[in-house]
């Protein structure tokens, strides 16, 4: 039995507690992970907020760490391997069962959940650790295992962007600038990032969007239409409102009947409630789909972020605007995320490698 410490959400409304949690023995199946960093999701926020999640429960899916134990089972990483943390199975097939959920025991009472990485340590399974090249730092791929996999993952797993199409990403935070990288990666000709805040769309620019439209100055889709002689190719929501829904459907291009299909609108961000668009928009065959954890499969798709991230193309240490030191400050970063201060994607920095 390991004794950790943990940033538990013990009851509605409340800062989390961090406190400790003992953490059994790995299964046959499982992993057990210290971590050297976390980032700090939106996702996450949305837990916060619903008074119907489940408490005491365990917090984050994107880390960075070093395997300290593994089942007898596991083949792909083993004792003193650098790692990803995710929440996205890492080689699923349709015959791959879903992860099973993780034992741990807080105030003397046990439970157990999936993935979770506002913790010093984390026992975890599996399929949601990913080999990590220890080439590469390890605080700012802490990002990889959801802002990277959902942003850049949406353009080039769902969307499949191709030389040239045209791209608008509406909202540009932590997912909506992987979503602005992916594009550039892709060799998309024209980037339009859509947001309310000049500073967020002038650090959208430097990674990649070639246009800015602040949505809160004019129209937004009647610029994204102006832009492109009509609408765009893809349109992403990196926010999962339901304005922003239907503002993605109205900016992608109408298809011409006989010659082409319309544009495709994809929705990123995850919507908290039932919404309602106009079916009309679909008449000139546009198509909407979602995108989660950006189509991705980790064992493949991770080593080749890391990849552009060495070449330069994937620049995750401009994306990282924020560093804390500790867990302890998981309050203030949860705070500073929900009051709009993070420019791009904030972490926390557990611990260095020796």
């Amino acid at each position: 039995m390991l004794t950790t410490r943990a940033a538990v959400y013990v009851k509605h409304g409340n800062p989390l507690d961090v406190d400790e949690i003992e953490l059994p023995d790995p299964g046959d199946e499982e992993v057990l992970v210290k971590l050297f960093a976390s980032g700090i999701c939106h996702s996450q926020l949305h837990q916060l907020h619903r008074p119907d999640h489940p408490t005491p429960a365990l917090l984050g899916h994107e880390a960075t760490g070093v395997v300290t134990a593994a089942g007898k089972s596991v083949t792909h990483v083993r004792e003193g391997d650098r790692v990803i943390v995710t929440w996205i199975p890492r080689d699923a097939t349709p015959e791959t069962p879903r992860p099973a959920r993780a034992r741990y025991r807080f105030r003397g009472q046990d439970y157990d959940t999936l993935s979770y990485t506002w913790a010093e340590d984390v026992l975890v399974s599996e399929q949601l650790v990913v080999p990590l090249d220890p080439e590469v730092p390890v605080d700012v791929t802490a990002i990889i295992g959801c802002a990277v996999v959902t942003g850049v993952g949406a353009v080039i797993g769902t969307a499949k962007v191709q030389q040239g199409e045209t791209v608008a990403v509406f909202g540009v935070g932590g997912v909506g600038l992987n979503v602005v990288a992916g594009a550039k990666i892709a060799g998309a000709g024209r980037i339009i990032a859509v947001d309310l805040d000049d500073e967020k769309l002038k650090f959208a620019e430097d990674l990649g969007a070639t246009d800015l439209v602040n949505a809160s100055k004019v129209n937004a889709v009647e610029a994204v239409q102006d832009l492109t002689n009509g609408g765009v190719d893809y349109a992403f929501d990196a926010i999962g409102r339901e304005i922003t829904m239907q503002q993605i459907l109205e900016a992608t291009r109408p298809g011409t009947l006989g010659v082409q299909h319309g544009g495709s609108a994809v929705l990123v961000g995850i919507p908290q409630g039932d919404v309602t668009l106009n079916a009309r928009l679909f008449t000139p065959e546009r198509t909407f789909r979602g995108s989660l954890g950006g189509s991705s499969h980790p064992m493949t798709d991770f080593a080749q972020y890391v990849a552009w991230f060495k070449q330069g193309a994937l620049p995750l240490d401009k994306m990282v605007t924020r560093q804390y030191d500790s867990l302890d400050d998981i309050n203030e970063g949860v705070r500073a995320l929900e009051a709009g201060e993070i420019l791009g994607r904030s972490i926390m920095v557990y611990a260095r490698p020796d």
